[in-house]
């Protein structure tokens, strides 16, 4: 009895804390969000209160009717270039997961960590010659520069790596003596047991290309607003109405609709893939 009450203890402990640090994280999105259901006038008060007193919906509509401003424009432009960003990562780094994970060759571990060492490199190191070779290729102002840089991140790669050494090896032994290829166990063997793996992966690289503020500001600098992504857009926003605080936050809330809107879709599976792939 004592050690049940002790982990009930412990555990009621534990949700004390994790409540605390989800109101703290939650807290700047009411803000913002409180904000930008505000009037200016009423922004401005002192002292400044959290419920709005009076609910307004004039900084989305001033937001989406400016056309300096499109909006919709950049959101459309920051799915499309994260989503196929995010289908060619995915392609790429399961099959180096695969190799890393499954296929035997002569210094594969070597080889994968240093990939992961990598990762230790602080990213604005690569910036003058990655925008060197850009130049060279002829993509600069171009979404292909967007898109392409990012496929060789190795964090999807280490993770679906791991998911897939749990993938039983009896199961994939069977296979090759039921006369099934290297490509063949990839897709009817590996492929269906870690989709979650795979959703967590892509989660993540789609987070990362659709939140990606610096590389698109020195990339897209020269082209016409119609072209720029959300994050790049914003700031414009945020840099040309810096005084409108109602109009800045409504474009933040703007921004991260899409992001919750996949997550809440794809949230037992990023759950099932992280606790998963941590088992080991």
């Amino acid at each position: 009895m004592a050690v049940k009450s002790v982990i009930k203890k412990r555990k009621r402990i534990s949700f004390v804390i994790l409540l605390i640090v989800c109101v703290l994280w939650m807290m700047p999105i009411v803000w913002g969000l409180a904000t930008s259901l505000k009037s200016m006038s009423e922004i401005s008060d002192h002292p400044i209160g959290l419920i709005p007193r009076n609910i307004t919906f004039e900084n989305y509509t001033s937001l989406f009717e400016r056309a300096d401003t499109p909006v919709l424009r950049w959101l459309f432009n920051s799915f499309i270039i994260a989503t196929i960003h995010t289908g060619l990562y995915l392609v790429i780094a399961s099959f180096a997961a695969y190799a890393f994970s499954v296929l035997k060759f002569k210094g594969r571990n070597i080889i994968f960590w240093l990939l992961i060492g990598t990762t230790m490199i602080p990213a604005v190191i690569n910036l003058v010659p990655l925008l060197t070779m850009v130049i060279d290729l002829g993509w600069f102002n171009s979404w292909l520069a967007l898109i392409v840089p990012g496929l060789g991140g190795v964090f999807g790669l280490f993770l679906m790596r791991q998911f897939f050494l749990d993938v039983p090896k009896d199961l994939i032994e069977s296979a090759r003596m039921d006369g099934l290829g290297t490509f063949g166990i990839y897709f009817k063997i590996i492929l269906p047991l870690s989709k979650s793996a795979i959703i967590v992966a892509g989660l993540f690289a789609f987070i990362g290309n659709y939140n990606d503020y610096l590389w698109p500001q020195i990339i897209m600098a020269g082209s016409e607003p119609s072209r720029w992504t959300l994050p790049y857009g914003l700031s414009t926003i945020l840099g040309t109405y810096n005084y409108d605080y109602g109009l800045s936050m409504s474009a933040a809330i703007v921004s991260i609709i899409p992001v919750i809107i996949v997550y809440f879709i794809l949230q037992n599976h990023i759950i099932e893939g992280v606790s998963r792939t941590g088992i080991k």
